[in-house]
């Protein structure tokens, strides 16, 4: 079993690392592998809806960025935590312009586990996590929480550290996290099938 882990900060080391540093130490001692991916500093295209990635029909985007190297690692993945700082009580530019095109273009979403972490120096963290988890359950996966809301504070990765009941969060979490992926595990191992799926019914409500 293998999560990944997507940091949606500028910063390859700041305060969403170290929430999500947390989250992953969590998860090794749960015996789960993982892998922490930033997104970079590079800028990132936001989608432009053109569909050229559902023609293809492999799932990479017409943009060849960070977005395509990270699709390229979503079949060999169970979950996926993504982390973003707060910018203005909502998630990061970069990581709302990564996820648009990182779902918008499809692939292998459902049934795996999805959770948010969100970072601020003072404000907005709920309000990033209500964003950041639509993408979640639009796309069929199982959305995992803590004991609190997935929020830690802090302005850099040292004062992340001293928030004692973030941190308590972010451990609860990866621990969570791994549960649910050994439970599934064990379902499939035990036979149990997926729910029954049916075609997508597009209804456009224009009178």
């Amino acid at each position: 079993m293998k999560l990944l882990l997507i940091n949606g900060s500028a910063h390859a080391k700041g305060s969403t690392w170290a929430a999500l540093s947390e989250v992953e130490g969590a998860l090794k001692e749960e015996g789960i592998e993982t892998e922490l991916f930033h997104i970079g500093v590079s800028p990132i295209q936001s989608c432009t809806q053109c569909g050229v990635c559902h023609e293809k029909g492999d799932g990479l985007c017409v943009y060849d960025d960070a977005v395509n190297v990270a699709k390229k690692k979503v079949s060999g993945v169970d979950g996926f935590v993504f982390g973003s700082p707060v910018h203005y009580a909502s998630a990061s530019g970069g990581i709302t312009a990564f996820l648009d095109r990182f779902f918008f273009s499809g692939g292998d979403f459902a049934f795996k586990a999805g959770a948010a972490v969100a970072v601020a120096r003072r404000a907005g963290t709920t309000v990033t996590l209500d964003q950041l988890n639509k993408y979640f359950s639009i796309s069929g996966m199982m959305t995992v929480g803590s004991l609190y809301w997935n929020g830690v504070y802090g302005a850099d990765a040292e004062e992340v550290r001293k928030d004692g009941e973030g941190m308590h969060t972010m451990r609860v979490l990866g621990r969570n996290m791994a549960w649910l992926l050994k439970s599934v595990e064990a379902g499939r191992k035990a036979g149990v099938q997926l729910p029954k799926t049916e075609p997508k019914v597009w209804t456009n409500f224009i009178r």
